[in-house]
């Protein structure tokens, strides 16, 4: 990357940043806005940024990202809160999130006959976790009822850590079914050692870092500039820890976030300034990467069995699980499409992708990285567009159904950019 993609990556960051509030509620989401800059100026648009896509800052960058997400998604979402008002997003985790796996891996398995069974698996992971930023209309308006947007809201900022050990299982499994005895017992001794071991890591130094924290800020030792710092110290600190010792640093991360946000005493009101901040710069620039870098590649390779996938991951796949899922809930069936809709695919299915990419070697590595592309590519475009609009249509359905499930009262998890905001009406 040379200092003219630099000064073109600088700039598009200051002009999204002096539109940015005219955006916010309309179909122009930002994830949509920097794939499409980076598809633009990559390669294979003006060719104005050069973005070499072997390149060590790009892994880099997604690394520090996923650790980032991971950590603040997790230590935002108090379990208290979910047991209590939220059994909506339960159910969903628990129930729909093993489905879409099985109902992607079945899929994957009658699109692609040259795809393993660890593969096809691999693939349904991938596909699993969804990220509400792509149809931020949804959970940060308050016209729809909080307990509906909440559940959208909790389900991404947890299935992402969850749908991680599997991701890597299936790496692992995969792996191991196209290599030697001795190969397959290797890999699948690290399989169990990474996820063994990264969550003892997390649960230990989360739990430290939220006591030495209370501790400071009680005891007036720490400045209120430095606690988003202090933050993103305890994510590394975790991730390296973890690595050192054999077990996986993301999984401890997600981890120790869960245990250092349940455990903290004090306002957590720093993390979400820091994710509202660094959180969403990191975010936006693997966006930007994905489209000029990631986008192009799988565009050369796509096929009519890939779009078919990705158009079936975002539908069927997705939809008919949650539907399952929220049996016997009370709420109707309009609410039931509405959130099996709105599970977009973005930020997390990218990082594992990249993830995976780079540390297998897997026979069906192209396919699997052509249809999670395509994938991606296509939640940020229908539920970006679609987002807004539906919003306001199912808040004035949920507005005349009167005293019902969808209208109880639940408590405000924040979002990941830790707002709410009002959604125009008409």
């Amino acid at each position: 990357m040379d200092i003219q993609s630099l000064a073109i990556i600088a700039g598009g960051l200051l002009l999204f940043s002096l539109i940015s509030g005219r955006l916010r509620d309309t179909i122009i989401t930002a994830p949509l806005v920097f794939v499409g800059f980076g598809l633009v100026v990559g390669s294979s648009g003006v060719g104005v940024a050069h973005i070499d896509p072997g390149h060590g800052m790009i892994h880099f960058i997604a690394e520090c990202t996923l650790i980032l997400v991971l950590f603040t998604d997790a230590a935002r979402i108090k379990l208290g809160d979910v047991r209590i008002d939220h059994n909506l997003p339960q159910r969903m985790l628990v129930l729909g999130l093993p489905l879409t796996m099985l109902c992607g891996a079945l899929v994957a398995v009658w699109l692609f006959p040259a795809f393993s069974l660890w593969e096809a698996a691999l693939l349904a992971a991938l596909l699993a976790p969804t990220d509400a930023a792509l149809g931020q209309s949804v959970v940060s308006a308050k016209a729809v009822p909080a307990r509906i947007r909440q559940a959208i809201n909790i389900e991404s900022g947890l299935n992402d850590g969850i749908a991680l050990p599997a991701v890597l299982l299936f790496a692992s499994l995969a792996g191991a079914a196209h290599g030697t005895q001795n190969d397959a017992s290797m890999w699948v001794q690290f399989g169990l050692m990474q996820l063994v071991l990264g969550p003892i890591v997390g649960i230990i130094i989360g739990a430290t870092g939220a006591v030495a924290l209370d501790r400071a800020v009680v005891c007036g030792w720490m400045g209120d500039s430095y606690q988003g710092i202090a933050i993103l110290a305890l994510a590394i600190l975790i991730y390296v820890a973890a690595e050192l010792i054999g077990g996986n640093g993301f999984i401890a991360v997600f981890i120790g976030g869960m245990v250092f946000g349940n455990r903290l005493q004090n306002a957590c009101t720093f993390l979400f300034e820091f994710m509202e901040t660094e959180g969403q710069l990191l975010m936006l620039i693997t966006f930007l990467i994905f489209g000029a870098v990631m986008l192009p590649q799988a565009l050369e390779h796509a096929g009519v069995e890939h779009l078919v996938y990705a158009l079936l991951s975002l539908t069927v796949v997705r939809m008919l699980p949650i539907l399952l899922s929220l049996i016997a809930t009370g709420v109707r069936l309009p609410t039931q499409l509405f959130l099996g809709w709105f599970g977009p695919r973005g930020l997390a299915s990218v990082l594992f992708l990249l993830l995976i990419i780079e540390e297998s070697d897997l026979p069906q590595r192209d396919e699997i990285f052509t249809v999670t592309v395509l994938t991606v590519t296509l939640s940020a475009l229908l539920h970006g567009v679609s987002a807004a609009p539906l919003a306001n249509a199912y808040a004035r359905l949920a507005a005349g159904m009167g005293e019902c499930e969808e209208n109880m009262p639940a408590v405000e998890i924040p979002l990941r950019e830790g707002h709410i905001i009002e959604t125009k009406q008409g």
